[in-house]
């Protein structure tokens, strides 16, 4: 089984790899964490702009909703801090029940 250092370096190579290709590339980030969180601060999705990622934030929880942001920071080239938690309805639309909540900072990768 992969050790989490190496999950982190698989990340930040497609990250570089996609960019290198000419693809339009994001990083998303846990930045914060309270209560019960699927992840921990400091793990990483990284997105494409076909909408291919590599990596979590929440275990699954609410990477469709993360990706979704991500195509648009991608386009715009604006990050944006992202915020999930159960008190949150659209936590409960994208399955984020663990009682928790999470910031996700996303930012596009190779952006001036």
């Amino acid at each position: 089984m992969p050790s989490t250092l190496d999950r982190d370096d698989d990340i930040l190579q497609a990250a570089q790899q996609w960019h290198q290709a000419g693809r339009g590339v994001a990083l998303a980030t846990v930045v914060e964490t309270w209560g019960s969180a699927p992840r921990p601060a400091g793990s990483s999705l990284v997105i494409n702009d076909e909408g291919v990622f590599l990596g979590s934030v929440s275990g699954g929880c609410v990477e469709g909703a993360v990706v979704t942001e991500a195509l648009e920071v991608i386009s715009s080239g604006t990050p944006k801090l992202l915020e999930f938690g159960v008190a949150d309805e659209t936590a409960w639309q994208v399955g984020l029940s663990c009682g928790g909540t999470i910031r996700v900072f996303v930012e596009k990768v190779g952006a001036p």
